[in-house]
């Protein structure tokens, strides 16, 4: 697929003046959200941004954001629309940039949407099963990917497609989850006294334990 039909495109000029992650990270962020959230208004994605602390988008791409939630679609490519049935699931795709630009600029890409979708979902404060929760695990080797600009990405092509599908069969298999309004996240409304710490929560398997930073299974069980 190539930039202009991916979005690529649109999101580089629209978020272009807004450097606080890359749009492959906000991408990521986005659907990590919406695959257990409704999706926000363009208010509602402000306050959550702030909340990350975030600078502020420029309103241009709030608009964006938001529209990726409509239900009414148009060429059925809105993130939402998608991810509400397994089936329509299967088209959604990661944003990142297409095969004509170099390796390294799509590993790191996929590396920061990886990084983004944990963010967003892990801010809906969702339970998981031990398989999904798994699935999250895998992602995070995925964000802890190690790579200069001048080395070879070991696996090469291969190894990249191989992950790119590996983390695009995420939302797919979250696409059913039952969704909860914006507002009533933690984030946002505020944590309650008696709230449980992230390692409380990491120790009942209700969020991934943290990785080792350089451990990357995906290339050793993929060489070229």
């Amino acid at each position: 697929m190539n930039d202009n039909i991916s979005g690529w495109n649109t999101w580089s000029n629209t978020i272009e003046d807004w450097t606080d992650v890359s749009i492959s990270e906000l991408h990521g962020l986005m659907t990590g959200l919406m695959t257990a959230c409704n999706a926000p208004n363009e208010q509602e994605w402000a306050t959550v941004l702030a909340e990350l602390s975030f600078a502020p988008l420029p309103d241009a791409a709030l608009t964006l954001l938001a529209e990726e939630g409509e239900d009414t679609v148009e060429e059925g490519e809105d993130t939402v629309f998608q991810l509400k049935d397994k089936d329509d699931a299967y088209a959604y795709m990661p944003l990142v940039p297409d095969d004509e630009h170099s390796l390294y600029e799509r590993v790191i890409a996929l590396k920061q949407w990886a990084n983004g979708f944990m963010t967003g979902f892990g801010i809906t404060d969702c339970g998981l099963t031990a398989e999904e929760n798994e699935m999250l695990s895998d992602l995070a080797k995925i964000g802890a990917i190690r790579l200069e600009e001048d080395e070879e990405y070991e696996g090469g092509e291969e190894s990249y497609l191989y992950i790119y599908e590996f983390a695009r069969m995420i939302p797919v298999s979250f696409a059913t989850r039952k969704r909860k309004p914006v507002k009533e996240l933690a984030l946002i409304s505020g944590l309650a006294i008696d709230a449980k710490t992230t390692k409380e929560l990491q120790a009942e398997g209700k969020l991934p334990k943290p990785m080792p930073p350089v451990l990357n299974v995906m290339n050793q069980n993929n060489p070229s």
